[in-house]
Order: structure tokens, then sequence, then C-alpha cells
């Protein structure tokens, strides 16, 4: 074993890099058993250099984070402070200093990977990011480097776990989301602004990051279709369990049927109750990854907290210090294929809709003219009607998406519709 040390910076000391700095002194011994050599905190860059943090040396705390990672004695700089700057830079500053990097920062790596990729590559350094996605859970790399070999056509999950939450308490208990997001944040499991979680965005970045490592292709931001759960309401919860199904964000990257174009988004989803993903509660994750050679593979575990998020953090970290000792690295971006990303209306899927129509004759009749139009066919039907009001509850087959949005505009435009109480999308057939 080597005795010279490893040195790691690390930047941002919350939730995540407190336990990272715990873990790296009480499971010394065992890092460098595993690596080959002893691993150093060498310095600790934090916002509020007076708060006491436990375990730490106070001579490695620093607010200069630009002096630590330019610092050209720094092995490995491990990235948990989130967000596009100073995250970006000081990524990119430690790679020309000559550190490799372990970040999960799911935001940055969504947003402009390409960047971070680039500069890994022109310094020869690593870039890892198990932890960017679905927390403990290994995925970042059985998709980088166990499947390398195979083809993947689909990743389907829940990799958000405050959602989940929140789903999980309306199916199980009946509350609103109001209520249920009340109960997430009372015990920790949402933020005090909980937008990046219930309006899709983290599962967005999550969902960027999975398509492009799957289908080997550039997939930004911008490219994932998102759609939040603060429209779902108890009734569509309930509307599922009617259909023998429940109600969860999905976050769903695939391949086009012929190969020349990936489709990536995170919108609320009916799933069977026989779907596997149906029985993932509070907040965990889940995610299936479907590969011509291998079938379906599934990957469960605790999605997000201190501990599942440092434990990926470590496990980038020895293999990073690896390769650090035998002069390599490991894999790179991969976007060799360099395939379009279609936009939502091009993607087929099925709808669930809910409708208030009068109870009068020739509705069923009206409705189903305007699914015809459209070319949209129906798969099941449910009427029930009391005192000149009625409810009528469509399912359809599989259908363009531009097709099915185009269908619930025009039943809209009816006069025997009253309102659209409910659309979501059908998914896991």
């Amino acid at each position: 074993m080597r005795t010279r040390p490893l040195k790691v910076a690390l930047l941002g000391c919350g939730v995540v890099g407190s336990e990272v700095a715990r873990i790296m002194t009480t499971h010394a011994e065992d890092l460098a058993a595993r690596i080959g050599a002893p691993v150093e905190l060498a310095g600790v860059a934090v916002r509020r250099p007076s708060k006491v943090r436990e375990g730490i040396d106070p001579d490695l705390i620093t607010t200069d984070a630009t002096a630590l990672v330019k610092r050209g004695d720094i092995d490995v700089v491990i990235e948990v402070i989130g967000g596009i700057e100073p995250a970006r830079t000081l990524i990119t500053s430690a790679f020309e200093h000559g550190a490799s990097v372990v970040s999960a920062n799911k935001a940055l790596l969504a947003e402009d990977g390409a960047t971070l990729y680039a500069a890994a590559e022109e310094h020869a350094k690593d870039l890892y990011f198990e932890a960017a996605v679905a927390g403990a859970i290994p995925l970042i790399r059985p998709l980088r480097e166990s499947l390398a070999g195979d083809k993947v056509n689909r990743v389907l999950g829940i990799v958000n776990g405050t959602t989940n939450f929140i789903l999980d308490k309306m199916d199980t208990s009946g509350a609103g989301y109001s209520e249920a997001l009340d109960e997430a944040t009372a015990l920790g499991y949402a933020e005090a602004d909980p937008t990046a979680d219930v309006e899709g965005f983290d599962a967005a970045a999550k969902a960027a990051i999975l398509a492009g490592i799957a289908f080997h292709t550039r997939v930004r931001l911008d490219d994932v279709y998102r759609e939040g759960l603060t429209e779902v309401t108890a009734a569509d919860i309930a509307s599922a369990k009617r259909m023998g199904c429940t109600v969860k964000l999905l976050a769903i990257c695939e391949r086009a049927a012929d190969g020349q174009s990936v489709t990536a988004r995170v919108h609320p989803a009916m799933i069977p109750l026989s779907h596997p993903l149906a029985s993932v509660r509070e907040a965990y994750n889940a995610v299936f990854v479907e590969a011509e050679a291998a079938g379906q593979l599934m990957f469960y575990g605790p999605g997000a907290g201190g501990s599942p998020t440092a434990s990926a953090v470590l496990g980038d970290l020895v293999a990073v210090c690896r390769n650090r000792l035998a002069e390599s690295t490991g894999p790179g971006e991969s976007a060799y294929t360099q395939l379009p990303v279609s936009p939502m209306g091009d993607v087929v899927t099925r709808y669930h809709i809910s409708l208030d129509v009068a109870d009068k004759p020739g509705v069923l009749a009206q409705v189903a003219t305007v699914f015809a139009e459209h070319g949209v066919s129906i798969d099941t039907v449910r009427q029930q009607g009391k005192d000149g009001e009625a409810s009528l509850v469509v399912v359809t087959h599989r259908a363009p998406d531009a097709a099915l949005s185009g269908t619930v505009e025009a039943l809209r435009k009816l006069d025997t519709v009253r309102g659209v109480a409910s659309i979501m999308r059908v998914e896991g057939e």
C-alpha cells in the first residue's frame, strides 16, 4: 500500500457533505485498504465558517473554494454544493489544476454536462456522479459500464422521493395534495420551498442525465417534457383505484421504435397495481431499465438523504482514487449517436380523461365522434349520471400525444361537456 495519502477537497458541508466527511474519518482504514492508499481530507469549503461541524478539524474550513481547488496538490474534489454557479467554474478549475471530480450536482450535469465532460477529457481526469441520480441506488455506473455492451431502449422510474411520499400518502390515507405536502414537510422529506420537487424539475434533471447515458446522446434539461404533481387531486387518486391503478410521478426515457430519436419526459401517470413500481412506498426510488440483451432490470432503494447520498459519493471516491493510483481514468462522455430528442407531441401514450357532461341521450356518441375525428381509439368508457349531471371516464388506446391533446381541446368545445375534470397519462402496460 502507498503511504502517501491522496488529498481530497470537499466543496460543501451540509447534510450530504458533513456525512461524507464523517464516513471518510470513521472508515479511514477500510477506505485505505480498498483504495490502496490513505485518503486525507485536505480542505472543506463552506459559506458559514462559524458553524460548528463535529468531527471536522476547524483548520480545514475555508470560505475560499476557488483557492482550495487551485492548490495543485488536491487529487480529488468532491462537489456537493449544488446549483450552476459557482459549481461549474469550481469543477472546471479543479480539472485545470490536476484534480478529478466527484459530484452530486444533477442540475449542473443536466444543464451543462457537456462542458464538464469536455474539461475532464481535456485534462485527462475523472468525472463521476453516481450521487446525482437516485441517491444510494447504483444506477449511473451500471448504465455507463455494466450495460455498455448492450442496447438500452427504455428507462422508467420513480426518481424523486418527496413526490413519491406525497402521492403514496394521498393513495393510502385519502389526503389531498396540500395535506400530504404538509406531512412531507413536517417529516423532513420536503424542503421549505418544494418547487423543484413537486413541479418535477428535480426529476427532469435526473431524466436528462439518465437519457444521455442510456442512449449515448446529449440530452439537456430543456429537452425533457415536464409536468409536476400539484394538479393531482384526491379524485384522480380515486379514479386510479377504480381502474386498479395508482398514481406515480414517473421519469420516462425511451428510444423510438425506429431507433432514430429519443424522448425524455416527467409527469404523473396511472400505473397498474400489478406493476412493480406501484408498490414503491414512502420516499423510496425505483428505476426500470429495459435493454435488448439483459431484458428488464430494476434498481430500488432510498433515493435521497445524507447517508444514502454520501454512500454514492464515497463509492465514486474509491473508484476515482483507484484510477488515480493506476494513472488511468474511467468512462467519459459517450454521445456518439447524436440522436435528436423528439417533442412530447410525438410521444405515443394513453390517456385517462374524466369529463363532466350533461346527463342526456347522445352525449356519449358526440364524445366518441370527437375521438374518432382525431384518430384516437377508445379502450374503455364508463358513464354515470344523476339529476341532469353526469361524469364520463374514457381511457384511450395508445396514440400520439399531440392527437390526444387535440382531442381534449375539441371536447372542451362541446356544448354537452361541462368541463374536463382530470387528464392523466396511463403507463406501465
